[in-house]
């Protein structure tokens, strides 16, 4: 261990000597990435630097514990012995976790798609209501949240969608959110009380660019027309609206919420690449054996992540089985206790698999 934390910081003072080379200075993209390599390691190197200086003091200690004859000196270096010992487990399993090569895609931005399942209208609205808690916990991440396409259903929330959320490490955060949601409660539909169970589908893509997914022109069948609700003048007598298809994979995006048919376009093209990303990802991984769910299934009830229990005022997360209360997470205010503990769980499977 003492070997790699070395050598790790040999390598980290380098990057620091390249970060004030005048050649890297002049050059925006490369000192930007430099600089962002420099601020990922920091983390590492902090723990790194903790560690070999436990490993050194307990060496000191050691040696003047040879050298002492004063009784109360040696029951204090021993206490420093003992102290700096039992730091070492802890800094060693999170420094392992830490050498763990990360998802690539957890720097990205990210396309989250909500779709109603099963349920009716309460099924919409409860899609509304899982988007007012995204909403909700990405202003207190300080993250943006962009509407790219949306299908509002008619009794409230939506029938699909899509936004953007654009902020630090958005993925690593939102990847956990993936799957079907299921909630229990009564619908404001409903007059006698019943309780009813209902689906929302999310999916979370990491956000391609044209570096990541190269799309062909000829693959591309690109349809306007009339875009529909509220937007002013140009709804239903402007071909605003867009729906582009990739004939390879047959795979359909569309766009009627922007001002423009350009923009319009340019937000499909977000969508396709990052479907397009997550397709490849997935092959990728079929190749290399990693076992992985898909991230929508088919929005039946029993095909499910979590489950928001309103009468009982409490949600479930089914991989984990944490609980917390039904309003605090649906309100966005305790879901970041949520994802922690599954990131929490996903780094002590790491550790797991890596030891």
């Amino acid at each position: 261990m003492r070997d790699k934390l070395e050598k790790l910081l040999e390598a980290y003072s380098e990057l620091e000597k390249r970060m004030v080379d005048p050649a890297v200075v002049s050059d925006p993209k490369e000192y930007a990435r430099i600089a962002k390599e420099h601020a990922n390691q920091a983390p590492l190197v902090a723990k790194a630097r903790e560690y070999l200086s436990a490993l050194d003091d307990i060496e000191v200690a050691k040696e003047m514990l040879r050298e002492t004859v004063d009784a109360d000196e040696k029951e204090m270096l021993q206490d420093d012995i003992s102290t700096n010992e039992a730091k070492l487990p802890g800094l060693e399993d999170e420094i392992k976790i830490m050498l763990i090569p990360g998802d690539p895609n957890d720097e990205k931005d990210t396309i989250v798609e909500i779709r109603a399942g099963v349920g009716g209208d309460e099924a919409g609205i409860f899609a509304g209501d899982l988007f007012k808690m995204y909403q909700r916990f990405a202003e207190s991440h300080r993250w943006k949240v962009e509407v790219l396409s949306s299908s509002p259903s008619d009794a409230g929330g939506f029938k699909t969608i899509e936004f953007k959320v654009t902020g630090d490490k958005v993925y690593s955060v939102m990847k956990f959110e993936s799957g079907v949601h299921r909630v229990q409660r009564v619908p404001k539909t409903e007059s006698q009380g019943r309780i009813q169970t209902s689906t929302a589908t999310v999916a979370v893509l990491p956000e391609a660019d044209e570096i990541d997914i190269q799309i062909a022109q000829e693959d591309l069948r690109i349809d306007t027309y009339c875009a529909s609700g509220p937007g002013g003048q140009g709804v239903n007598t402007t071909y605003s609206a867009v729906r582009i298809t990739h004939l390879p994979t047959n795979t359909v995006v569309q766009s009627q919420d922007q001002r423009s048919q350009i923009q319009n376009r340019e937000v499909c093209m977000q969508m396709l690449r990052a479907r397009l990303y997550e397709m490849e990802l997935e092959k990728q991984q079929a190749e290399q054996g990693a076992s992985r769910l898909a991230q929508i299934g088919h929005g039946n009830r029993s095909e499910k992540i979590r489950t928001y229990n309103q009468p009982q005022d409490r949600v479930t997360d089914h991989r984990i089985g944490f609980n917390g209360t039904y309003n605090g997470v649906l309100l966005g205010d305790t879901l970041a206790s949520v994802i922690d503990a599954l990131a929490a769980a996903e780094r002590a499977q790491k550790l797991a698999e890596a030891v």
